[in-house]
Formats: C-alpha cells, sequence, structure tokens
C-alpha cells in the first residue's frame, strides 16, 4: 500500500474513530508518523509509530 492508496481509505472511515497498529503484543493507538527517505531505487517509507501511552 502506498500512501496515495492508505489516504483514499482512511477518507472512507468515519473521522472520529482512532487508528490502531496491530501487532504481537495487540493493539496500539498510532501515536506518530515518521518519514525515511531511501535512495538508489529503493522507495521512500512512511512508519506508523505506536503511542508510548498506556491504551
Amino acid at each position: 500500500m502506498n500512501v496515495e492508496q492508505l489516504i483514499a481509505a482512511l477518507q472512507q472511515m468515519p473521522q472520529e474513530a482512532v487508528v490502531l497498529l496491530e501487532g504481537d503484543a495487540g493493539y496500539s493507538l498510532v501515536g506518530g508518523v515518521g518519514f525515511e527517505e531511501n535512495g538508489d531505487g529503493v522507495p521512500d517509507e512512511v512508519i506508523l509509530l505506536p503511542s508510548m501511552e498506556d491504551d
């Protein structure tokens, strides 16, 4: 999924819904967004960061 596809999918969701990440330890709220610029033909990456607060 790329950024354009993610934005389109999120626009279909209710605006008041929270965004969660699913992982081995359960669910975490998304607390931020990171960006990793790559080179040599490797696509840049957007990284969803988990919230460090108690859920």
